[in-house]
Protein backbone atom coordinates (compact mmCIF):
# COMPACT_ATOMS: atom_id res chain seq x y z
CA UNK A 1 0.00 0.00 0.00
CA UNK A 2 1.02 3.79 -0.34
CA UNK A 3 1.77 3.76 3.48
CA UNK A 4 4.18 1.31 3.63
CA UNK A 5 2.45 -1.79 5.01
CA UNK A 6 2.48 -5.12 3.38
CA UNK A 7 0.03 -7.42 2.99
CA UNK A 8 0.02 -11.13 1.98
CA UNK A 9 -1.76 -11.68 -1.42
CA UNK A 10 -3.52 -14.56 -0.38
CA UNK A 11 -5.34 -13.34 2.91
CA UNK A 12 -5.83 -10.32 0.12
CA UNK A 13 -7.91 -12.40 -2.86
CA UNK A 14 -9.00 -14.22 0.04
CA UNK A 15 -11.02 -11.23 2.00
CA UNK A 16 -12.37 -9.93 -1.34
CA UNK A 17 -13.98 -13.04 -1.76
CA UNK A 18 -15.75 -12.38 1.53
CA UNK A 19 -13.66 -16.15 2.33
CA UNK A 20 -11.58 -14.55 5.38
CA UNK A 21 -9.72 -17.43 7.21
CA UNK A 22 -9.20 -14.97 10.23
CA UNK A 23 -10.01 -11.53 11.36
CA UNK A 24 -8.77 -8.95 8.34
CA UNK A 25 -6.34 -6.33 9.91
CA UNK A 26 -6.56 -2.69 9.35
CA UNK A 27 -3.45 -2.86 6.40
CA UNK A 28 -5.73 -5.63 4.29
CA UNK A 29 -9.00 -3.34 4.82
CA UNK A 30 -6.78 -0.71 3.17
CA UNK A 31 -5.79 -2.68 0.65
CA UNK A 32 -9.08 -3.84 -0.27
CA UNK A 33 -10.16 -0.18 -0.44
CA UNK A 34 -7.37 0.62 -2.55
CA UNK A 35 -8.26 -2.80 -5.02
CA UNK A 36 -11.68 -2.50 -4.84
CA UNK A 37 -10.97 1.84 -6.12
CA UNK A 38 -8.59 0.23 -8.72
CA UNK A 39 -11.24 -2.70 -10.31
CA UNK A 40 -14.33 0.56 -10.27
CA UNK A 41 -12.45 2.67 -12.01
CA UNK A 42 -11.43 -0.04 -15.03
CA UNK A 43 -14.68 -1.43 -14.73
CA UNK A 44 -15.80 1.48 -16.74
CA UNK A 45 -15.12 3.77 -19.58
CA UNK A 46 -12.08 6.24 -18.88
CA UNK A 47 -13.79 9.24 -18.82
CA UNK A 48 -15.84 8.27 -15.90
CA UNK A 49 -13.43 8.12 -13.00
CA UNK A 50 -12.96 12.01 -13.53
CA UNK A 51 -16.08 12.92 -12.89
CA UNK A 52 -18.36 13.65 -9.65
CA UNK A 53 -20.22 10.28 -10.13
CA UNK A 54 -16.87 8.61 -10.22
CA UNK A 55 -15.28 10.14 -7.19
CA UNK A 56 -17.91 9.31 -5.32
CA UNK A 57 -17.84 5.81 -6.23
CA UNK A 58 -13.96 5.66 -5.70
CA UNK A 59 -13.82 6.85 -2.35
CA UNK A 60 -16.99 5.14 -1.56
CA UNK A 61 -19.59 7.24 -0.36
CA UNK A 62 -22.70 7.95 -2.01
CA UNK A 63 -23.93 10.88 -4.25
CA UNK A 64 -25.22 13.69 -2.75
CA UNK A 65 -28.85 14.18 -3.00
CA UNK A 66 -30.01 16.92 -4.74
CA UNK A 67 -33.08 18.78 -2.78
CA UNK A 68 -36.22 18.79 -4.19
CA UNK A 69 -37.53 21.71 -5.56
CA UNK A 70 -40.58 22.93 -3.60
CA UNK A 71 -44.23 22.97 -4.67
CA UNK A 72 -45.81 25.83 -5.62
CA UNK A 73 -49.07 27.24 -4.17
CA UNK A 74 -50.74 26.08 -0.64
CA UNK A 75 -49.36 22.87 1.34
CA UNK A 76 -51.02 20.02 1.83
CA UNK A 77 -51.52 19.36 5.46
CA UNK A 78 -51.11 16.20 6.64
CA UNK A 79 -54.33 14.48 8.16
CA UNK A 80 -55.16 11.32 10.18
CA UNK A 81 -56.88 10.19 7.00
CA UNK A 82 -53.78 9.82 5.01
CA UNK A 83 -52.00 8.19 7.38
CA UNK A 84 -55.17 5.58 7.79
CA UNK A 85 -55.58 5.14 4.09
CA UNK A 86 -52.14 5.28 2.19
CA UNK A 87 -51.60 6.43 -1.29
CA UNK A 88 -52.34 3.48 -2.68
CA UNK A 89 -55.08 2.39 -0.89
CA UNK A 90 -57.41 3.02 -3.39
CA UNK A 91 -55.08 1.34 -6.72
CA UNK A 92 -57.13 -1.36 -8.56
CA UNK A 93 -54.10 -3.44 -7.29
CA UNK A 94 -52.96 -2.30 -3.64
CA UNK A 95 -49.82 -4.03 -3.99
CA UNK A 96 -48.64 -2.78 -7.40
CA UNK A 97 -46.88 0.29 -5.33
CA UNK A 98 -45.30 -2.59 -2.80
CA UNK A 99 -43.95 -4.30 -5.85
CA UNK A 100 -42.67 -1.44 -6.93
CA UNK A 101 -40.96 -0.28 -3.88
CA UNK A 102 -39.50 -3.45 -3.92
CA UNK A 103 -37.98 -3.28 -7.79
CA UNK A 104 -36.82 -0.03 -6.55
CA UNK A 105 -34.84 -1.26 -3.89
CA UNK A 106 -33.28 -4.01 -5.59
CA UNK A 107 -32.46 -1.48 -8.58
CA UNK A 108 -30.39 0.46 -6.10
CA UNK A 109 -28.85 -2.62 -4.50
CA UNK A 110 -27.43 -3.84 -7.45
CA UNK A 111 -25.91 -0.36 -8.34
CA UNK A 112 -24.29 -0.30 -4.83
CA UNK A 113 -22.78 -4.15 -5.81
CA UNK A 114 -21.51 -2.73 -8.95
CA UNK A 115 -19.82 0.13 -7.27
CA UNK A 116 -22.14 2.80 -9.21
CA UNK A 117 -23.76 4.15 -6.16
CA UNK A 118 -21.89 2.99 -3.05
CA UNK A 119 -24.12 3.45 0.50
CA UNK A 120 -23.25 6.56 2.01
CA UNK A 121 -21.02 6.27 5.24
CA UNK A 122 -21.62 8.79 8.50
CA UNK A 123 -18.85 10.69 9.17
CA UNK A 124 -17.47 11.22 12.78
CA UNK A 125 -16.05 14.64 13.39
CA UNK A 126 -13.41 12.85 15.68
CA UNK A 127 -12.16 11.97 12.41
CA UNK A 128 -12.98 14.28 9.58
CA UNK A 129 -12.39 18.08 9.83
CA UNK A 130 -16.00 19.61 9.85
CA UNK A 131 -14.72 22.61 8.56
CA UNK A 132 -13.16 20.94 5.38
CA UNK A 133 -15.01 21.39 2.23
CA UNK A 134 -14.64 18.44 0.12
CA UNK A 135 -17.31 19.34 -1.80
CA UNK A 136 -15.98 22.44 -3.05
CA UNK A 137 -12.80 20.95 -2.98
CA UNK A 138 -13.93 18.54 -5.68
CA UNK A 139 -14.88 21.24 -7.67
CA UNK A 140 -11.77 23.51 -8.05
CA UNK A 141 -9.70 20.01 -8.84
CA UNK A 142 -12.40 18.64 -11.43
CA UNK A 143 -12.28 22.41 -12.69
CA UNK A 144 -8.17 22.45 -13.16
CA UNK A 145 -8.46 18.98 -14.78
CA UNK A 146 -10.86 20.23 -17.59
CA UNK A 147 -8.78 23.41 -17.86
CA UNK A 148 -6.03 21.64 -18.12
CA UNK A 149 -7.21 19.09 -20.89
CA UNK A 150 -5.25 20.75 -23.81
CA UNK A 151 -2.11 20.56 -22.32
CA UNK A 152 -0.01 16.79 -22.59
CA UNK A 153 -1.06 13.93 -21.16
CA UNK A 154 1.73 13.20 -18.58
CA UNK A 155 1.95 17.66 -17.66
CA UNK A 156 -2.00 17.65 -17.25
CA UNK A 157 -1.95 14.26 -14.57
CA UNK A 158 1.52 15.59 -13.00
CA UNK A 159 -0.13 19.00 -12.48
CA UNK A 160 -3.44 17.36 -11.80
CA UNK A 161 -2.04 14.91 -9.13
CA UNK A 162 0.12 18.34 -7.26
CA UNK A 163 -3.38 20.09 -7.11
CA UNK A 164 -4.97 17.00 -5.42
CA UNK A 165 -2.36 17.05 -2.60
CA UNK A 166 -2.80 20.74 -2.54
CA UNK A 167 -6.11 20.86 -2.20
CA UNK A 168 -5.47 17.71 0.66
CA UNK A 169 -8.41 15.92 -1.02
CA UNK A 170 -9.21 12.80 0.94
CA UNK A 171 -6.49 12.01 3.36
CA UNK A 172 -7.93 8.60 4.28
CA UNK A 173 -7.39 7.65 0.90
CA UNK A 174 -3.74 8.36 -0.22
CA UNK A 175 -3.79 6.27 -3.18
CA UNK A 176 -6.58 8.28 -5.20
CA UNK A 177 -4.91 10.85 -6.02
CA UNK A 178 -2.17 8.83 -7.73
CA UNK A 179 -4.87 6.53 -9.16
CA UNK A 180 -6.99 9.76 -10.62
CA UNK A 181 -3.58 10.84 -12.11
CA UNK A 182 -3.25 7.37 -13.91
CA UNK A 183 -7.05 7.35 -15.17
CA UNK A 184 -6.00 11.01 -16.75
CA UNK A 185 -3.52 9.09 -18.75
CA UNK A 186 -6.26 6.33 -19.59
CA UNK A 187 -8.46 9.13 -21.04
CA UNK A 188 -5.99 10.35 -22.76
CA UNK A 189 -5.16 7.15 -24.45
CA UNK A 190 -1.68 7.15 -23.32
CA UNK A 191 -2.36 3.53 -21.60
CA UNK A 192 -5.25 0.90 -21.73
CA UNK A 193 -4.85 -0.17 -18.53
CA UNK A 194 -4.49 1.55 -14.73
CA UNK A 195 -0.77 2.43 -14.71
CA UNK A 196 0.62 0.98 -10.91
CA UNK A 197 1.43 4.83 -10.17
CA UNK A 198 1.04 3.99 -6.58
CA UNK A 199 3.63 1.31 -6.67
CA UNK A 200 6.02 3.64 -8.59
CA UNK A 201 5.72 6.18 -5.62
CA UNK A 202 7.20 3.66 -3.50
CA UNK A 203 10.03 2.72 -5.65
CA UNK A 204 11.11 5.69 -6.39
CA UNK A 205 12.80 8.64 -4.38
CA UNK A 206 10.64 11.46 -4.60
CA UNK A 207 8.59 12.53 -2.05
CA UNK A 208 6.43 15.86 -1.91
CA UNK A 209 7.10 18.23 0.64
CA UNK A 210 5.19 21.09 -0.84
CA UNK A 211 8.10 23.85 -1.12
CA UNK A 212 9.07 22.39 -4.92
CA UNK A 213 9.08 24.42 -7.90
CA UNK A 214 6.78 23.33 -11.12
CA UNK A 215 9.86 22.24 -12.96
CA UNK A 216 10.93 19.87 -9.79
CA UNK A 217 7.44 18.53 -9.30
CA UNK A 218 6.97 17.97 -12.42
CA UNK A 219 10.41 15.85 -12.47
CA UNK A 220 9.04 14.03 -9.72
CA UNK A 221 5.98 12.57 -11.54
CA UNK A 222 8.30 11.61 -14.38
CA UNK A 223 10.12 9.94 -11.84
CA UNK A 224 7.17 8.32 -10.12
CA UNK A 225 5.88 7.45 -13.87
CA UNK A 226 8.84 5.59 -14.96
CA UNK A 227 9.24 3.45 -11.83
CA UNK A 228 5.48 2.71 -12.72
CA UNK A 229 6.51 1.85 -16.25
CA UNK A 230 9.18 -0.50 -15.05
CA UNK A 231 7.23 -2.26 -13.14
CA UNK A 232 4.45 -3.09 -15.74
CA UNK A 233 7.00 -3.74 -18.05
CA UNK A 234 8.47 -6.47 -15.55
CA UNK A 235 4.60 -7.91 -14.85
CA UNK A 236 4.06 -8.11 -18.49
CA UNK A 237 7.82 -9.97 -19.44
CA UNK A 238 6.77 -12.35 -16.84
CA UNK A 239 3.29 -13.14 -18.27
CA UNK A 240 4.91 -13.53 -21.63
CA UNK A 241 7.43 -15.56 -20.07
CA UNK A 242 4.59 -17.88 -17.89
CA UNK A 243 2.82 -18.77 -21.44
CA UNK A 244 5.64 -19.39 -23.10
CA UNK A 245 6.14 -22.30 -21.00
CA UNK A 246 2.86 -22.88 -20.28
CA UNK A 247 2.06 -23.33 -24.11
CA UNK A 248 4.90 -25.52 -24.85
CA UNK A 249 2.91 -27.96 -23.07
CA UNK A 250 -0.58 -26.99 -24.45
CA UNK A 251 1.00 -27.62 -27.91
CA UNK A 252 1.63 -31.09 -27.27
CA UNK A 253 -2.25 -31.74 -25.71
CA UNK A 254 -5.25 -32.93 -28.11
CA UNK A 255 -6.95 -30.14 -29.89
CA UNK A 256 -9.94 -31.07 -27.56
CA UNK A 257 -8.17 -30.73 -24.77
CA UNK A 258 -9.29 -27.73 -21.69
CA UNK A 259 -5.47 -27.08 -21.20
CA UNK A 260 -5.22 -23.93 -23.22
CA UNK A 261 -8.30 -22.48 -21.85
CA UNK A 262 -6.30 -23.11 -18.58
CA UNK A 263 -3.23 -21.38 -19.58
CA UNK A 264 -5.39 -18.37 -20.35
CA UNK A 265 -7.60 -18.24 -17.46
CA UNK A 266 -3.85 -18.07 -15.67
CA UNK A 267 -3.03 -15.13 -17.94
CA UNK A 268 -5.96 -13.38 -17.14
CA UNK A 269 -6.42 -14.10 -13.60
CA UNK A 270 -4.65 -13.15 -10.49
CA UNK A 271 -5.16 -16.10 -8.60
CA UNK A 272 -7.17 -19.56 -9.67
CA UNK A 273 -8.58 -22.11 -7.69
CA UNK A 274 -9.59 -25.19 -8.89
CA UNK A 275 -13.23 -24.66 -8.39
CA UNK A 276 -12.60 -21.54 -10.03
CA UNK A 277 -10.98 -23.37 -13.17
CA UNK A 278 -13.98 -25.97 -12.77
CA UNK A 279 -16.27 -23.29 -12.93
CA UNK A 280 -15.33 -21.48 -16.09
CA UNK A 281 -13.60 -24.06 -17.97
CA UNK A 282 -17.24 -25.96 -17.66
CA UNK A 283 -15.14 -29.40 -16.17
CA UNK A 284 -14.65 -30.89 -13.18
CA UNK A 285 -12.46 -30.52 -9.82
CA UNK A 286 -10.54 -33.62 -10.69
CA UNK A 287 -10.21 -32.66 -14.37
CA UNK A 288 -8.78 -29.31 -13.33
CA UNK A 289 -6.17 -31.01 -10.96
CA UNK A 290 -5.06 -33.49 -13.78
CA UNK A 291 -4.66 -30.42 -15.87
CA UNK A 292 -2.55 -29.04 -12.84
CA UNK A 293 -0.56 -31.94 -12.89
CA UNK A 294 0.06 -32.23 -16.27
CA UNK A 295 1.95 -28.59 -16.67
CA UNK A 296 4.03 -29.68 -14.30
CA UNK A 297 7.74 -27.71 -13.98
CA UNK A 298 5.55 -24.62 -15.86
CA UNK A 299 2.31 -24.46 -13.30
CA UNK A 300 2.64 -21.37 -11.95
CA UNK A 301 3.63 -20.52 -8.16
CA UNK A 302 1.06 -22.20 -5.34
CA UNK A 303 0.20 -18.33 -3.52
CA UNK A 304 -1.59 -19.71 -0.64
CA UNK A 305 0.29 -22.46 1.32
CA UNK A 306 -2.74 -23.58 2.74
CA UNK A 307 -4.20 -27.50 1.95
CA UNK A 308 -8.15 -26.16 1.91
CA UNK A 309 -7.54 -22.47 -0.05
CA UNK A 310 -4.94 -24.01 -2.52
CA UNK A 311 -4.27 -21.05 -4.91
CA UNK A 312 -1.82 -20.54 -8.13
CA UNK A 313 -0.69 -17.48 -9.84
CA UNK A 314 1.62 -15.69 -11.78
CA UNK A 315 3.41 -13.41 -9.91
Amino acid sequence: MLDGHLVDIGDLVLHDAGMDVRSPTHEITRAASALRARRTAMARKAPWPISYDGLAALRGVGPVKPEEPKAKGRRKVASDDDDAYPAFANDADPWKAHFAEIDALLDRTDKVLAGETPLPKSRSHLVYDPDVDEAENEDAWLDLVKRVSHWPSVAAAAVAWDAWLDLNLYTRQPWLGLTMAASILRARGVTNHLLPLAAGFKKSKFRPQGREGILEKLQGFCQVLEEAVEIANKDLERLILARELMNRVADKCRSNSKLPELVDLFLSRPLVTVPLGAKLLKVTPKAVDLMLLQLGGALPRELTGRRRYRAWGIV
